[in-house]
């Protein structure tokens, strides 16, 4: 009661009177879950481009799947509340996750230990629901995702997100305060224009900034493995020394890569070589080392 009386809305709140039922409070104490879980995480890693099409779930997957390869400990969260793909793209056919005896949601888990959360596999058998919310449902719906998901310890969190710069984004800054972003793209100037927005963003919320990946960054070709220049090359790259970003790779388009997406296996997990298997370990491996010099 003492809370309420010196709240400015107590006159007008259906909680009045009620402590525990009140919005701050609630609020409040989601704040303690959340500040609980991620202490138990150690790299926070927020994959983003400004532009939708540039394969951003893709990499959030391949880079997840090789920290795992290479012996971490990680968790891969998808924000994209209107548009999640990380379940098809893992082949997750789950659909329904279990809850512990914490009264925890326990992460879908796939065979190689990666363990997932996304609002697809929230969804059960009715994948094909469009999700039609507002910003603050959206916002509940993240926070949520952090504050009520058993994720343990883990060595990384990837977080995928959708396009742009919205309510989602402002989310993971304002919950994640700590989120080191990844940012991604593709060589044309179509897509470089809405990264710099993109790093814009980044600047002005003050986030840290792992890197720059250059995604499809030419095709290889499967018969006599040249190299065509499809949607140019370098962009990427020019574009970190620019903006004086650590540039972690480029990622060819890989018929292989394709394929594997189809069939919902990551392409790192496909047996036998491939360019875009190659260069997403290497550029695992360069996010590792800048994101320790963040830690």
């Amino acid at each position: 009661m003492s809370g309420c009386s010196s709240c400015g809305s107590a006159s007008s709140c259906s909680s009045a009177g009620n402590p525990a039922g009140c919005p701050s409070q609630m609020m409040a104490q989601q704040d303690k879950k959340i500040e609980d879980r991620l202490s138990h995480i150690k790299h926070k890693l927020f994959i983003m481009s400004g532009k939708g099409g540039v394969g951003k779930s893709s990499v959030a997957v391949n880079v997840a799947c090789s920290l795992v390869k290479l012996g971490y400990r990680v968790g891969l969260l998808d924000v994209d509340i209107h548009g999640p793909s990380v379940p098809n793209l893992l082949g997750l056919k789950e659909t329904q996750l279990m809850v512990n005896q914490d009264n925890l949601i326990v992460p879908a888990t796939c065979p190689s230990g990666l363990e997932v959360i996304s609002m697809d596999t929230l969804l059960g058998e009715d994948r094909d629901q469009a999700i039609i919310w507002r910003g603050p449902k959206k916002t509940g719906a993240i926070r949520q995702f952090i504050s009520d998901v058993a994720w343990g310890d883990l060595d990384f969190l990837v977080i995928d997100s959708p396009p742009g710069t919205g309510d989602e984004h402002m989310t993971i800054f304002q919950t994640i305060p700590d989120a080191k972003c990844v940012v991604v793209t593709t060589p044309q100037e179509i897509s470089l224009a809405d990264v710099r927005k993109c790093i814009n963003f980044i600047q002005i919320t003050k986030a840290k900034v792992v890197g720059l990946i250059e995604n499809m960054s030419g095709l290889v070709c499967p018969h006599c493995h040249g190299k065509i220049d499809l949607f140019k090359h370098g962009g990427g790259e020019e574009l970190a020394k620019k903006d004086n970003i650590p540039f972690l790779g480029a990622i060819p388009l890989d018929v292989q890569a394709v394929v594997s997406a189809d069939n919902g296996v990551p392409v790192v997990e496909m047996p036998g070589e491939s360019p875009a298997k190659d260069a997403f370990l290497e550029v695992t491996k360069n996010i590792v080392t800048e994101a320790e010099k963040l830690a």
